[in-house]
C-alpha cells in the first residue's frame, strides 16, 4: 500500500473496507460498509444539499476505518507507535491518491495519534445513491460552523459566538443529542455513521476522536461554504493535555491548534475548500467561558444539562441512573469551572458527589461498588492533572510555557512574546481557580490530601 513504512517491533494492522457482504466478510481484517460501518439515513440526509458530493460519503468511510484501527490494536508496553495500512474503495480514487491529499492525510493522523498510517484507494464497484434531499435550514451567508457536542464549552461558546454571528453560525452536532435534540430540517443533526463491528480488548487512548470531529466539521463547512470552523474548547482543554502529558504517553493533540492546522491542509487538498479552525476561548479558562455565557443568557440552568465525563454508563451508573463520575480530569475541570463561575449543580450529578469526604470511597453512594484500584488511579490522575497544570504558573513552569508558546505562535501566526503572555495569563487564572476550589473542599478532603502528596 502507498506510503507504508516498515518499522521493526511495532504492532501492525492491515484492514480492507468492503462494499457489501461477500465470502471474506467474516474475516477480522474486513470492514463491511452497511454492516460494520452503519449509516443513518436521516442523519446522512442532514448533510445532503443540492450540491451533494460523494467525496463527503467517502471521507466518512475513511474516518470509520481509522476509528476501527485505532480502537482495535492495543499499544505495546514498549512502544507507543503502531502501524496501520487501510484499503478503501472510493468514488474518485485519483483524487484521494493525489500526493497533496495522501500526504496531508497521513501527516495529520501521524501527528494526532503518534502512529504510522498508509492508505490504498481503489475504485468503488457501485456508486452510493445520493441521500434524499430535504429542506435544510442552512443560511445563504453562513460565516462559520461550530463543532457542537454535549459538553459545557460547546453550549457556552455557541451562545457567546451566536451573539456576534447570529444566523451566520451553523452548529455541527458531534455528540449523542442527549441534551440538545435538533429540529426537523436542521442541518448536520449528528455524525451520520456508527462503527458497529465489535472490538475486543479495545485500546483506550482513542486519539481518533480528534480526527473524526475535525473531519466532520470540515465536511460541514464545505457543504455550507463556511470559511471558519469554531473550536469551542477553552484553554485548559485545548492546551492542557499537551502541557501536562500523561506519563510516557504521546501528547494528546485532539483539540490543539497544531493538529487542526494540519487538518486545514488536508481539507483544502481533498475538497479544494479553504477553511480556518479558530479558537475564540483559547486564552480563557473554562470557568471564564461559563461566566461569559451566563452574562449573556437568561437560561441560567441550560448548561447544567451538558456532560463532560469521559466514563460510559457501564462504569458510572448507580440505581439505574447514569451519572458523571465526578473525578476524571474532565469532571474535575468542569467542577472547578462551575465553582469559579459562582454556580452549583443539582444533587445526583456525580458519582463522587462529596469531594470534601476524607476518602474517595466515602464520596460515592453506598450502593456503588466500583471504587476499585482502577477507579482510584483514574481519580488520582484527574486531580493531579489539574494540580500539575496549576503548578506551571510558578517560575519552574515558565520554560514549559515558553517552549509551547514558541510552537503555538508559528501555528497561530502570532509573535512568540504575545503567545507566551497569553498562555501564561491563562495558566495563572487556572491556578487561581484551582487553588480556590481545592480550599473550598476543606482540610480533610481526599482531594486536599492527594494534592499534598498523601494517598
Amino acid at each position: 500500500m502507498n506510503e507504508h513504512v516498515e518499522v521493526a517491533n511495532l504492532r501492525a494492522m492491515c484492514i480492507e473496507v468492503a462494499e457489501g457482504d461477500g465470502e471474506r466478510a467474516d474475516r477480522s481484517d474486513i470492514l463491511v460498509v452497511g454492516r460494520d460501518i452503519e449509516f443513518s439515513t436521516s442523519d446522512l440526509e442532514s448533510y445532503a444539499t443540492a450540491n451533494w458530493d460523494p467525496v463527503v460519503y467517502d471521507a466518512m468511510v475513511v474516518a470509520a476505518a481509522v476509528e476501527y484501527c485505532d480502537r482495535s490494536l492495543r499499544r505495546s508496553s514498549r512502544f507507543w507507535a503502531r502501524q496501520f495500512a487501510i484499503k478503501v474503495p472510493v468514488h474518485e480514487p485519483n483524487r484521494w491518491k493525489a500526493p497533496g491529499v495522501l500526504n496531508s492525510l497521513c501527516d495529520a493522523l501521524r501527528f494526532l495519534t503518534g502512529d504510522i498510517w498508509s492508505f490504498e484507494f481503489v475504485t468503488r464497484m457501485q456508486s452510493v445513491s445520493k441521500p434524499r434531499q430535504g429542506y435544510l435550514e442552512i443560511p445563504s451567508q453562513t460565516r462559520a460552523t461550530l463543532a457542537f457536542s454535549d459538553g459545557m464549552d460547546s453550549r457556552a461558546v455557541a451562545g457567546i459566538v451566536k451573539a456576534e454571528y447570529g444566523h451566520a453560525l451553523v452548529r455541527v452536532r458531534l455528540g449523542s443529542k442527549r441534551s440538545d435534540k435538533p429540529k426537523k430540517g436542521e442541518p448536520f443533526a449528528a455524525i451520520p455513521y456508527k462503527l458497529k463491528k465489535k472490538v475486543q480488548n479495545a485500546e483506550p487512548s482513542a486519539r481518533n476522536r480528534g480526527f473524526r470531529f475535525a473531519l466532520i466539521s470540515g465536511l460541514a463547512s464545505y457543504i455550507c461554504k463556511a470559511k471558519e470552523i469554531i473550536i469551542p474548547e477553552s484553554g485548559q482543554g485545548a492546551l492542557g493535555p499537551v502541557l501536562i502529558p500523561v506519563a510516557h504517553a504521546y501528547p494528546d493533540y485532539r483539540n490543539h491548534p497544531a493538529f487542526l492546522k494540519r487538518m486545514e491542509r488536508f481539507i483544502v487538498a481533498l475538497l479544494g475548500h479553504e477553511v480556518r479552525y479558530s479558537f475564540p476561548r483559547l486564552w480563557h479558562t473554562k470557568g471564564q467561558t461559563l461566566k461569559a455565557y451566563l452574562d449573556l443568557t437568561d437560561s441560567q440552568d441550560e448548561w447544567a444539562a451538558t456532560r463532560s465525563c469521559w466514563k460510559s454508563a457501564r462504569w458510572s451508573t448507580v440505581g439505574g441512573e447514569f451519572r458523571q463520575c465526578g473525578v476524571c480530569a474532565a469532571c474535575m475541570l468542569r467542577r472547578l469551572s462551575v465553582y469559579a463561575a459562582g454556580q452549583s449543580e443539582p444533587k445526583g450529578t456525580y458519582l463522587a458527589e462529596n469531594l470534601s469526604a476524607a476518602r474517595l470511597a466515602d464520596s460515592v453512594p453506598a450502593s456503588f461498588d466500583k471504587v476499585n484500584k482502577a477507579f482510584t488511579q483514574y481519580a488520582i490522575a484527574g486531580v493531579l492533572h489539574m494540580d500539575h497544570l496549576a503548578d506551571l504558573a510558578t517560575n519552574d513552569g515558565q520554560p514549559v510555557l515558553r517552549r509551547n508558546a514558541t510552537d503555538l505562535a508559528e501555528v497561530l501566526g502570532r509573535t512568540a512574546s504575545e503567545t507566551e503572555a497569553n498562555i501564561t495569563q491563562m495558566i495563572l487564572q487556572h491556578s487561581v481557580e484551582w487553588r480556590a476550589f481545592v480550599a473550598s473542599l476543606g482540610g480533610r478532603s481526599f482531594v486536599q490530601n492527594w494534592v499534598r502528596g498523601d494517598r
